[in-house]
């Protein structure tokens, strides 16, 4: 496993506290501490105070502070500081890396290839986005009048991001909204807040001015619900699972604030029999394990069509099984552990309980040589009803579930048979049958024949209960500005003749 002084060293990093405030490291204030552990060995390798109501105050009374300068920049200063931001990101692309694999349990690999890169690619988008924040055209659409639409930052932006992905989850969080000429204060999660820390003062080293961007380490209770209540917080962005989701809305709706959610998922995988089978089994062992499974739209739910449903399990099955676990830090894993043993043993939990409905094909099991970590082994299951809990419930874990389907009208019917709906994949050669399945499954993102891939210039959110609004792409700043409709008079008449049907004659 993995030696201490061969990777991040965040007690080090973050000696002066874990909330980044006004361009600065502080501690917390709430009285209690919290233990970043690295779910590969158990080992605790950052220990910090939390946040309390009051140290959301101060990084909320931050951001108000810096926004009438970061608003009043124009395009091209915001655009600039964002290039200079993709640039450090580049050069400590390597630390990024190191500290994500270390709190989250990402093979090396993952977070150097797919993580980092992703976060960096993002940035520059937005460094070019930011020049592009336009309104309509002006036209006279009365005949007296020009109008026309100004886009404007809403102001300070509140944004909770999961554990599952903190990196990216936090550039998605912060890029569109400062872009934008909002401030932002973010609440990570408490088990993975370290490249949060690092994405602020990235920030700050790249000259975005103190307070433009900040961060809250804390617990829900407190730092979060503080925060999405706060009355200086014009808008809230959530991403989490659907039942906090809710929670999140209530409290956010009692101030009136604008809302984006980013909420679960249980992302099916449509293979027709006319598939690529090859591609379908690799395109679903990947689609089911990226992430540890920890993925909101990772495949859950594989329907495969009669006729290569028996010889998909099959494949699926030993593909899977040669699958390697193990040390996140070493070049030839593939899967890490879960992000905790808590999580590892939700998710066995879950299998457990389905051998006595379904059939547990391969995995379903703790490594012993591993049992220190929070692994589990790549585990496919087949043959369960399609109202199990297993078909159902997100797991949020290494678990790929394959049922069978004959028609292609029931094979979107049992896509679509989930509260979900935040990404899918249809797998076909028959442009008319993929063609239609995009049309008609219900989710905010499906691919054909790949599962998994994301692009800075294309939306990612949800339909249904997986939540509402947009992450990445220009369409971002739908959920980040507000539109302004002005309107010009250009007659220069006194009386107008609207005026009669309030006093007067024509």
């Amino acid at each position: 496993m993995h030696k201490p002084g061969h990777r991040f060293q965040a007690q080090d990093r973050f000696a002066d506290g874990a909330q980044y405030i006004a361009g600065r490291l502080v501690k917390g204030t709430s009285g209690r501490t919290h233990a970043v552990v690295d779910p590969a060995t158990g080992e605790q390798v950052y220990t910090y105070e939390l946040a309390s109501p009051a140290d959301v105050d101060a990084a909320v009374a931050a951001a108000r502070a810096a926004f009438p300068g970061w608003s009043g920049a124009t395009p091209g200063e915001r655009s600039d500081a964002l290039h200079r931001f993709a640039a450090v990101l580049t050069e400590r692309a390597e630390e990024f890396a190191q500290a994500e694999s270390l709190q989250c349990g990402k093979p090396l690999k993952l977070t150097r290839e797919f993580d980092v890169p992703g976060t960096i690619d993002n940035t520059t988008f937005f460094a070019g986005a930011a020049r592009h924040l336009q309104g309509q055209s002006a036209g006279e659409y009365s005949g007296d009048h020009t109008s026309y639409v100004r886009r404007e930052p809403i102001g300070v932006v509140g944004s909770i991001a999961p554990w599952n992905y903190p990196l990216q989850m936090a550039a998605w969080k912060i890029l569109p909204a400062i872009a934008a000429g909002n401030t932002v204060v973010l609440k990570p999660a408490e088990l993975t807040p370290l490249t949060s820390l690092l994405f602020a003062q990235a920030a700050t080293e790249a000259g975005i001015p103190d307070g433009v961007v900040n961060i809250v380490t804390g617990a829900g209770k407190d730092a979060g619900e503080h925060l999405v209540g706060h009355p200086d917080v014009a808008m809230t962005s959530f991403t989490g699972s659907t039942g906090v989701g809710k929670r999140v809305a209530e409290i956010a709706t009692a101030t009136v604030k604008r809302l984006h959610l980013e909420l679960g998922g249980k992302a099916p995988f449509v293979v027709f029999d006319d598939a690529d089978l090859e591609a379908a089994v690799h395109g679903a062992v990947a689609g089911a394990l990226i992430n540890t499974g920890q993925d909101c739209t990772a495949a859950t739910r594989a329907y495969v069509q009669r006729p290569l449903y028996d010889e998909f399990v099959a494949r699926t099955g030993a593909l899977m099984a040669g699958v390697r676990v193990g040390d996140p830090f070493a070049p030839d894993t593939d899967l890490g552990p879960l992000i905790s043993h808590a999580q590892r043993d939700r998710v066995a939990g879950f299998v457990d309980r389905a051998r006595s409905y379904a059939r547990v094909v391969t995995g379903g099991e703790i490594p012993q040589d591993l049992k220190d970590g929070a692994y589990y082994r790549p585990t496919l299951v087949a043959d369960a009803a399609q109202d199990s809990e297993i078909v159902q419930s997100e797991i949020f874990g290494p678990v790929l579930v394959v049922l069978p389907f004959d028609t292609d009208d029931e094979g979107i019917r049992l896509a679509n048979d989930t509260p979900y709906g935040l990404a899918a994949s249809a797998w076909s050669r028959d442009v008319y049958r993929a063609n239609r399945a995009t049309r008609e499954i219900k989710a905010g993102c499906v691919w054909v024949n790949d599962h998994i891939p994301i692009i800075s210039e294309m939306p990612h959110g949800g339909y249904k209960a997986s939540g509402f609004g947009k992450d990445m792409s220009a369409y971002s700043f739908e959920e980040y500005t507000q539109i302004k409709h002005v309107m010009f008079d250009n007659t220069a008449v006194a009386r107008k003749d609207w005026h009669r049907t309030i006093f007067g004659d024509r």
